[in-house]
């Protein structure tokens, strides 16, 4: 007998003897199932649709909701003009008759300007919005359906700072289509939304994107506005219509793009619906937009104020200025505090803080976050209309004098709101000028204020109108522009 075993041949190997054979399954079978496992159950989750509600998404059900309420809006313009020779465009004739040469000689004539924009229906008994530039200055307006039907309409009334205007067509009692508004704070950078309106004259387009940013105050547009960002596409004819959300409701105005060559390069501005809302109740319950007023301003916080004040990042409104009497001062609200909210809603800079305070109601109240001496506290402000004191008393001036053709008014904080000033202070203040009038040629402008005349103190409108009347051949004035103030002697 013998002791020695003998090996299995290969022993070792993959190919070896059975209990080596058997390992080698067990760990085979392991490792494909640990591999093929996320497939397996991938596989297993994947199903050929049975219907086509399956595999279709789409924007359709949206659409046939909101369309209909989108409207194209057409507004005609009779420019007059006077008709004139080429010729009278060459440097040879201009430098020999003067720049206007031409114009003087030539035939009266009249041109029809049109204008094409979008509008959205928000009433069903015929009440449109839209923007305000679509309409301006328009002698016909013509609204057409989605349907193809078409009405005349009037306007019931704009806001120039806000770029909206209300328009309304008679249906003879039939109901329209209309969008109900969404809270516009509701939004959140990121969200899906659709436009509609009318690019380029093409007829009612759609086109999707999302909200690419929120709160956008400085883009040049407008002094009373915080835009919702969007890169779905928008272009010209755009302007006026829906901003819509997932749940077919407006959240805004398309108003405006951003662009290098006149189409769209995926950054439009849509004014908030909150906003829109507000205008609307103004226009159509007072028949003029009256706002609230703090009488309160100042200066966005830099990152050197922020830490300063020991604020952790910049941000709000450091008070600069508060107007006797007034709201904010009355609420509690001091110089060198910073807001940092509107109803729990962030302030960013000074225009943040119009607009806040713009799309809320006259009569309510509103609770102010305020940064003082470290601590945060909480403020309660009434919500009130501008005072008309002193009365305006809009004057034009004449006679033989500097300021003669210039038209000027008491100011006043109402009077300041409607010219979109943010400081306010007490003086007798240019609204125009008359074109080619010595106080044009002189170069007042707009804005300036009289302080002083012939070395009196200028205390109101009716008071400069009798100081001019008196003839001299010296005039000696004391104005201020742009917060600086300037001694102007005129012989």
């Amino acid at each position: 007998m013998c002791d020695r075993t003998v090996p299995a041949p290969n022993a070792g190997a993959p190919g070896g003897g059975p209990r080596t054979w058997a390992i080698a399954v067990l760990v085979a079978a392991a490792l494909g199932a640990a591999w093929a496992s996320p497939s397996s159950a991938a596989a297993a989750q994947k199903r050929t649709p049975s219907s086509k509600s399956q595999f279709e998404y789409s924007y359709a059900p949206l659409v046939k909701q909101a369309a209909p309420a989108v409207v194209n809006v057409y507004s005609r313009k009779v420019v007059r003009g006077r008709q004139f020779s080429p010729l009278f465009d060459d440097p040879f004739f201009r430098r020999f008759f003067g720049e206007g040469f031409g114009s003087r000689l030539g035939k009266p004539r009249q041109r029809v300007q049109n204008s094409l924009g979008s509008g959205v229906i928000v009433g069903a008994d015929g009440l449109i919005v839209t923007n305000n530039h679509v309409i301006e200055g328009a002698d016909e307006i013509t609204v057409v359906l989605a349907d193809r039907r078409e009405f005349a309409a009037v306007i019931v009334g704009t806001d120039e700072r806000t770029d909206l205007a209300v328009l309304r067509v008679e249906t003879d009692g039939e109901a329209l289509p209309f969008l109900e508004f969404r809270d516009s704070d509701e939004l959140e950078v990121g969200d899906l939304v659709l436009a509609i309106g009318n690019p380029f004259g093409v007829g009612q387009t759609v086109t999707s994107g999302i909200v690419s940013a929120l709160a956008r105050t400085q883009v040049g547009i407008s002094d009373l506005n915080s835009f919702i960002q969007t890169d779905a596409a928008i272009n010209p004819g755009n302007s006026g219509g829906a901003l819509i959300a997932m749940d077919g409701r407006l959240v805004g105005i398309n108003t405006a793009i951003f662009s290098k060559t006149g189409g769209s390069m995926g950054i439009g501005f849509a004014i908030p619906s909150n906003m829109v809302r507000s205008v609307l109740a103004g226009v159509t319950g007072n028949g003029s937009m009256v706002r609230p007023w703090l009488g309160a301003f100042g200066q966005g916080v830099t990152s050197d104020i922020a830490a300063s004040l020991g604020l952790r990042r910049p941000g709000g409104i450091l008070i600069s200025e508060i107007y006797p009497g007034g709201p904010a001062e009355r609420g509690g609200l001091q110089v060198a505090d910073v807001v940092l909210a509107v109803n729990d809603r962030e302030i960013t800079d000074p225009q943040s803080l119009m607009f806040r305070v713009a799309t809320l109601s006259i009569g309510g109240t509103a609770e102010l976050t305020v940064w003082r001496r470290g601590q945060e506290i909480k403020l309660r402000v009434a919500l009130e209309a501008p005072p008309e004191e002193p009365p305006r008393d809009v004057t034009v001036l004449g006679g033989q004098n500097p300021l003669a053709g210039a038209t000027v008014a008491n100011m006043s904080p109402a009077l300041a709101e409607e010219l979109g000033l943010t400081v306010v202070r007490a003086g007798v203040f240019i609204l125009e000028l008359k074109r080619g009038s010595a106080a044009h040629r002189l170069n007042f402008r707009p804005g300036d204020t009289i302080v002083a005349m012939q070395g009196e103190k200028v205390n109101s409108a009716a008071h400069l109108k009798a100081l001019v009347a008196v003839p001299s051949s010296r005039w000696h004035l004391t104005i201020t522009r742009a917060g600086k103030t300037h001694n102007l002697i005129f012989n």
